[in-house]
Parts: structure tokens; C-alpha cells; sequence
């Protein structure tokens, strides 16, 4: 399972990094390698979506190693 983690981490880090680029310059990376709603487009927005819901399974998984 833990190769599924750092494919998560990977995926919301260049998520945050897209959102970043799109608030300082209003630049959407993903839209200018792929083009607006391509299917490549799409589904790396659903990647990272799904990466970001999964990674707050970290959340409980950090408690759990505390205890």
C-alpha cells in the first residue's frame, strides 16, 4: 500500500502546484499541456481529485501510529 501513498502524494502535490499557478497567474497548466476539456484534461483533474480524497485517509493512519 505504500507505493499507492506516494502516487497520492505525487498527485496532490501537482494539483497544489496547478491551483498555485492558477491563482498568482491565472495560467492552468493542465489545460495548456492537454488542452480545455480534453479527455487527458479531465482526467488528470479526477487523479487528483480522487488522490486528495484519499489522502486524508492520513488523518486516521497518523493517529493510529501515535497510539
Amino acid at each position: 500500500m505504500k507505493w499507492i501513498d506516494y502516487i497520492a502524494l505525487t498527485l496532490t502535490i501537482i494539483g497544489a502546484v496547478v491551483w498555485g499557478l492558477i491563482g498568482l497567474f491565472q495560467f492552468n497548466l493542465v489545460s495548456a499541456l492537454f488542452g480545455d476539456s480534453s479527455f487527458f484534461t479531465r482526467l488528470i483533474y479526477d487523479l487528483v481529485g480522487i488522490s486528495g480524497i484519499y489522502m486524508l485517509t492520513m488523518y486516521g493512519r497518523i493517529r493510529q501510529n501515535r497510539e
